[in-house]
């Protein structure tokens, strides 16, 4: 998969082709910070796998004012244009973070990459994981002119399956470390 200038110009830039908008990236933290604070989960470092131009991992920053941010990616391009840790989603090592973000990026991994992806994620979760994929269940609400059909579609029990490993979801893709260090019940978490 080549992530260079324009695929990123397609499925970000443009307004006319863009899968999301900052807007609803902005939105998109500002819940997973509050369902966090509301839980009272510290969170100090951050890392965005897979940052992409840094949206959501800004977004998050905002969100929590005095934590560290660290964005990584794969792409050369925005390595070279943000500054971004060149790694992947696959190999990426450093002392747990209180949050790890994910967002699209297990879709374009095969199923083994995508099995040592979630486990890496899981090595560098200290306390929360946020983590978005579409799935094959997804197709029927999935805008496939916006959104870049070369992922894997996998059934969203496959994806359960080996996140439940690890982590308990709270819902709204967020993933609480396991063993659950804050209080949370029953119907509030995940399937």
């Amino acid at each position: 998969m080549n992530f260079d200038e324009a695929y990123y110009k397609k499925f970000y830039s443009n307004e006319q082709t863009r899968a999301t908008t900052p807007a609803e990236q902005a939105r998109q933290a500002e819940f997973i910070a509050a369902y966090l604070k509301y839980l009272d989960v510290p969170v100090r470092r951050i890392v965005d796998l897979g940052c992409g131009m840094g949206v959501l991992l800004r977004s998050f920053s905002e969100a929590f004012g005095n934590a560290q941010c660290h964005g990584v990616e794969v792409s050369e391009y925005l390595c070279e244009r943000f500054g971004w840790a060149q790694g992947s989603v696959l190999d990426y090592k450093d002392e747990p973070f209180d949050l790890v973000i994910c967002t699209d990026v297990l879709g374009y991994l095969t199923d083994d990459e995508c099995e040592r992806a979630i486990e890496n994620i899981a090595a560098l979760t200290r306390h929360a994981a946020h983590i978005s994929v579409i799935t094959a269940q997804d197709m029927d609400i999935c805008d496939v002119e916006h959104t870049d059909m070369r992922q894997h579609m996998r059934p969203v029990d496959w994806y359960r399956e080996r996140l439940n490993q690890w982590f308990t979801s709270v819902g709204g893709g967020l993933f609480l470390k396991n063993p659950l260090e804050v209080a949370v019940w029953q119907l509030e978490r995940g399937q």
